[in-house]
């Protein structure tokens, strides 16, 4: 932590990027785009980037005996991904209390810019027997990876 020239607490992070990659065939149905099931997988995927360029990979948490299940996800699909096609998910954490979080997703077209899809999912931070915990004081470095970076959406590049 540091402070500005007005004397105001800066919280210095690493820089998140977006989760990048491209539509895989396997991925796609017979008109040739994205199945909408794989959306779902690439927001999960998205959240294991996420965490590893936070500095807490997913191992880590769930070694300390952390679980966070999905609670629901939703997908909203503007414009299909095609084989091949490069794309970006920019994930944002919109809300964390210590015991539950929601998180949002827009996948842009890398060819085009376009909004393909936009998503969110809602995840409750569990034991290894599934009862809630509230990790600010069990956790409190994991607790900090998700309050730091409330409102905080990866990086446009």
């Amino acid at each position: 932590m540091c402070y500005n020239s007005k004397k105001e607490r800066v919280i210095l992070l690493d820089i998140i990027r977006p989760y990048e990659r491209r539509c895989f065939y396997y991925e796609t149905d017979k008109m040739g785009i994205m199945h909408h099931s794989n959306y779902i997988r690439i927001f999960e995927e998205t959240r294991v980037d996420f965490l590893r360029q936070a500095g807490k990979p997913f191992e880590e948490i769930e070694a300390a005996g952390l679980l966070m299940p999905v609670l629901s996800v939703s997908c909203e699909f503007k414009r299909p991904l095609r084989f091949d096609e490069p794309f970006a998910v920019f994930p944002l954490i919109t809300r964390f209390n210590g015991v539950t979080m929601d998180v949002s997703y827009r996948i842009i077209s890398r060819e085009n810019g376009d909004i393909c899809a936009e998503g969110k999912s809602s995840h409750c931070f569990t034991d290894e027997s599934l009862r809630p915990v509230r990790i600010k004081k069990s956790f409190p470095d994991i607790y900090k990876v998700f309050a730091d970076r409330v409102g905080i959406e990866a990086i446009k590049d």
